[in-house]
């Protein structure tokens, strides 16, 4: 059974229509990457899953049960988890209480404070920081934290490289292996079509809010995904 699964899933902002009747799994232990242009629909078709735009209940399902529509802190508690694009910490708190703020759901599992550090060491030398005085990548990698302290099942990240230097970008996804070892199921949304296909074992491109290629990510000429991506 997929972990998650949409099913004709639209969404709109107003009268405005985004999605036109997504079909996407993901199985557990996947790490399935989404690609397009600016524009395509990826943001919101996370944003859906996530309970942050409208839907209907039965186009999202979660291990086996319909969510969509659910409350954004239901899902949460669900076991879905988003890394938002831009990061969003709080500029009052230190990179420690924007970590805590990522367990207020409660839900047990392996990822706590001790783990998080482990992984990215340079947090706990900076955990008494405001969260927004270390540098871009320094606050991805806390959103990617405070994200994993939610003990997720499927974690989503959103544009995680956005903005962010090579070197950065690489320390990044070469701790995605160590994040998804317990079996963590990851979404990446991500504007390098070489990353995606590099990170990730299926691979899927909106164009305009539609699917308009699905499949291994390794078996994808860059032809396909070009005509695909820019509709050409």
């Amino acid at each position: 059974m997929a972990l998650l699964k949409t099913t004709k899933l639209e969404a709109r902002y107003g009268d405005f229509q985004a999605l036109f009747g997504i079909d996407f799994e993901i199985n557990p232990g996947e790490v399935v990457a989404m690609i397009g242009a600016n524009g395509a629909g990826k943001s919101t078709f996370l944003k859906t899953v996530c309970g942050l735009l409208k839907t209907d209940r039965d186009a999202v399902v979660f291990e086996g049960a319909p969510i969509g529509g659910m409350p954004a802190g239901s899902i949460v508690r669900q076991g879905i988890a988003m890394v938002p694009e831009g990061r969003r910490l709080f500029p009052s708190l230190s990179v420690e209480e924007n970590l805590l703020l990522g367990a207020y759901a409660k839900r047990r599992g392996p990822w706590n404070l001790d783990r998080i550090y482990r992984l990215f060491p340079l947090l706990k030398d900076r955990r008494r920081n405001p969260g927004t005085a270390l540098s871009g990548g320094q606050q991805q990698i806390v959103a990617i934290g405070r994200a994993l302290m939610s003990n997720p099942k499927l974690l989503i990240c959103d544009e995680i490289s956005l903005g962010l230097a090579p070197v950065v970008v690489k320390e990044i996804y070469d701790a995605l292996p160590d994040i998804c070892a317990d079996g963590l199921t990851a979404i990446i949304v991500e504007q390098d079509v070489g990353v995606a296909q590099q990170v990730s074992s299926r691979l899927y491109c909106l164009q305009e809010g539609r699917v308009t290629l699905t499949g291994a990510s390794n078996r994808l000429s860059r032809e396909q995904i070009s005509q695909a991506y820019f509709g050409v």
